[in-house]
Parts: C-alpha cells; structure tokens; sequence
C-alpha cells in the first residue's frame, strides 16, 4: 500500500476511509507513531495485536478527535479525567477511565477501563476527525512497531518495522519522541502509571493534588512491562566514573587494534577518549533528548552494533521519561 502525504487532504481523506472501514493505517502523533484501527471493531483491534505480535490482554490506547470523543467509550470519566483533558489535551497525556460496557471490549484488553487521548500532531487530528464524520468514534493506537521494541518516531521507521504492506499516512518526524504519560483517573486520588514529556508536577497542579503511587490492582497499562521499548543491541546503563573506567580499559585493550567498533556509546558528559566506539552524543535538555531517544537506538542496531553503553540520564524529573523509556529498554 502507498505512502499517503499527511499533509494532503485527499490522502488524509483516504486514509480515514480506510481506518473506518476496518483497516489498519499507521499514523502520526506528535510522541511517536501509531498503528490504528477503528476501536469499537474488535475485528480490526484484533489485526493490530497480530500485526505486531501483542498479547492480546494488553490494552491499546484509543485516540480521538477531541475531548467530547470520551462519552463515546467512559459513561464517567470523572472530574480528575475531566480536568487533565482541559489542561492537557490536545497534547501527550492518556487518561485511563472506566469503560463504557459494551463498547471497545478488545482495545481495552478485556479490562473494564480503557485509555484515551486526544493526540496533539495536526495531521492525527485531521484524520481522526475526518475518521470520525465516517462513524468511527476513536482508532486504537498501540506504537507500530514488533511488541516490546522501539517505537518508531517517521514513517521510515514503520515501514522498516512493519514492511511495506502497511498504510502509513506520513506526518513528518514526531516531535516529542516517546509516549505519553499515563494517568490512572479511576480512584480517589489519581495515580502516575507510565512518565512521559508532561511532569508530574504539571499533572499536580492541573490536578491540584498530589498524585498518588500506582497501586497493586492499577490497570494493565501500554509500555509498562519491565522490559520495553528495546533495540536488537544490547543497553548497559552506567554512571558517569563507571563509564569512564570502563571506556580507559576498552581503550587500553584495543592499543594497536584497527577493528572497527563493536561497542555503541549514548552519553551526555562523558568523551570517548581513545575508546573504539560509534559515539553519538545525548542532548543536554531532556525534550531534546528524548525527541532524539528512539532514532538513536535504531541508528545503532542499523549500524550492526550488538552493545551500546549508556550513560544514565540526571535523576531531576524533567528526565523521568527519557529514563524510564533506557531503564526498560536495558531490561533483559
């Protein structure tokens, strides 16, 4: 299937019509891009967990046109859920409310809650409401790429992930680079499941309330599997003096040698030296950092590099996205 230009409007035209009438079409947001299809179809759901090989109890989150689109799938959202879509939405933040009965069954994992956002990027939202004047009420959205992988963040990503068969409404490069935030709206006291590029000190003063710990029986949520997001190469987090012995010995050792690098290194303070590495170095602010995560990993695995050491992110939390998203994609 072709490439459709997002910026288009018979493209984005056809690609709605092909969302509503059951297919799937990867599409762009502005944290990476998804693998949609129409989600009150449990039969187009079920496609996308085959496509990308997902567990079938594993919820998707639906993305909609605009914040009305929740009646659509949660009789009651809620205030908390409410007042994050009137802070925060269009923009990179999901709300996990209850579901509405009836509705959605696949795309929520077969919970009785469900995921939403209305996504910021201009091209989705053409198409989702365009999607929407068609009948489809929401598209379910996991990241189009292989279950557990790097999410891709350009329609090249897709298509190397996903191979060419796919319908992929191009968008340009996303502009956050790795996934939304997830609030659990269900409770008393909303709970953080998943950081994304919106802290949670924003979250908290939309909310004006801390947010509580995710709890024991918090609801099975998208990128929140121990090990995720994860490139062929192997990761190894180190801080800052352990690189930096560890990149002396690699250099010590490889004295004389000509072999090209095998080892991949992903820092922000720390030099190579005389290391035999492929360095690309990591942004100083942490947006910039995490709009250049995902491409980064996949440019070392197309460099066949099977090893890339990684120096961990600040602990401030304007890095909790970026660090959440290297700690699970070094998880073995």
């Amino acid at each position: 299937m072709p490439v459709l230009d997002g910026h288009d409007a018979a493209a984005v035209a056809e690609a709605a019509r092909r969302v509503a009438t059951g297919e799937l079409v990867a599409f762009p947001t502005e944290t990476v891009y998804g693998l949609g299809a129409r989600a009150d179809d449990d039969a187009a759901v079920a496609r996308v967990y085959a496509t990308k090989g997902r567990p079938a109890g594993h919820p998707l989150i639906v993305h909609l046109a605009d914040a009305d689109g929740m009646a659509a799938f949660s009789d009651a959202p809620g205030d908390a859920a409410h007042a994050l879509a009137a802070a925060f939405w269009p923009g990179p933040l999901t709300v996990i409310v209850p579901r509405r009965p009836g509705v959605a069954g696949a795309a929520a994992g077969g919970q009785d809650s469900i995921g939403l956002r209305v996504p910021r990027h201009p091209v989705a939202l053409r198409w989702l409401r365009e999607a929407a004047r068609l009948g489809a009420p929401g598209v379910a959205g996991p990241s189009a790429n292989r279950f557990g992988r790097v999410s891709p963040t350009c329609a090249a990503h897709v298509a190397a992930e996903l191979g060419d068969a796919l319908c992929v409404l191009d968008g340009g490069t996303c502009d956050v680079g790795i996934e939304s935030a997830i609030v659990d709206c269900r409770g008393r006291r909303p709970a953080l499941l998943r950081p994304g590029a919106i802290g949670r000190a924003a979250i908290e003063a939309a909310l004006g309330a801390p947010l509580a710990e995710a709890a024991e029986d918090a609801p099975r949520a998208p990128g929140t599997l121990a090990a995720h997001y994860r490139p062929d190469a192997r990761l190894r987090l180190m801080q800052a003096p352990a690189l930096k012995t560890a990149l002396r010995e690699l250099a010590a050792a490889a004295a004389g040698a000509r072999a090209a690098p095998a080892i991949g290194l992903y820092s922000r303070s720390v030099a190579p030296g005389d290391a035999p590495v492929r360095h690309v170095a990591m942004a100083d602010d942490p947006a910039a950092a995490a709009h250049d995560l995902y491409a980064t990993l996949r440019g070392f695995d197309d460099a066949a590099i099977r090893v890339v050491w990684v120096e961990e992110p600040p602990a401030a939390p304007a890095w909790d996205g970026v660090r959440d998203r290297l700690h699970r994609a070094a998880a073995s």
